[in-house]
């Protein structure tokens, strides 16, 4: 049994008096993809940036590789091995493709620099043809290719993806599943995943969870939740 990475224990956060999450449970084993699924507005992001520190919880705590992280700033929290690539992408847009993942390697020092690029563009093939390219001028597909490689930049134990299929195309979609697949598997890399796109998650999950008004609702296996009626007819029927 693989040790738990992350750990969240009635974890409530609020906007103003707007109550975002509600006493969510989760955990995430070293090793591990595990999945959060929801409808729009369920608080899935707003787990995420908790996590980081921004916002922070109101009640609860949040522990990362036994250490508590509830209280800890977000750019310590970087430090200790959580790296997020985010909704929406939010590259360096006027900065190169270089130069963007520069800035993702900042957390951990320049030292394996040279060794780390050269590991992101096999990944990621298109970045060494886009290399010298400003990061706004990539297509939304590209965006998402840099915005992961620059969260594996800091060699991360934990990474942490935000709706990384959103707006993309099929192939696309596909390419970096296939990516987050082959990441975990050959060099163990721990995936915390929240997506949109339920059935991509469940397929490549080893567990999940879903979550309806703020608060967990369903837990299981990622294939096994994939094959539950409710899930099907809430987030897989009708186009997903």
């Amino acid at each position: 049994m693989s040790a738990t990475l992350l750990a969240l224990r009635g974890v409530e956060t609020c906007y103003g008096n707007i109550i975002a999450l509600r006493g969510v449970d989760i955990d995430v084993n070293e090793g591990e993809i595990v999945a959060l699924i929801g409808a729009n507005g369920a608080g899935k992001s707003t787990l995420m940036m908790t996590i980081s520190g921004d916002p922070r919880a109101r009640r609860g705590s949040i522990t990362f590789a036994g250490r508590d992280i509830t209280k800890t700033p977000t750019h310590e929290i970087a430090r200790l091995g959580i790296a997020q690539s985010p909704e929406g992408r939010r590259i360096f847009a006027r900065m190169s493709v270089l130069e963007n993942l520069q800035m993702g390697a900042a957390v951990c020092g320049s030292g394996h620099f040279v060794e780390d690029v050269e590991r992101m563009f096999a990944i990621f093939p298109r970045l060494k043809e886009r290399a010298q390219q400003r990061g706004g001028t990539l297509s939304g597909g590209e965006q998402q290719m840099l915005a992961i490689a620059r969260a594996l930049m800091s060699r991360p134990r934990l990474l942490m993806l935000d709706e990384p299929s959103l707006g993309l195309a099929p192939l696309i979609v596909k390419l970096i599943f296939d990516v987050i697949a082959d990441l975990n598997k050959t060099q163990g890399l721990t995936v915390f995943l929240v997506e949109q796109n339920a059935h991509h998650a469940l397929r490549l999950a080893h567990r999940a969870y879903v979550l309806v008004n703020g608060a967990v609702a369903m837990q299981g296996a990622g294939r096994e939740l994939l094959e539950r009626p409710e899930i099907r007819a809430a987030y897989l029927e009708g186009g997903q």
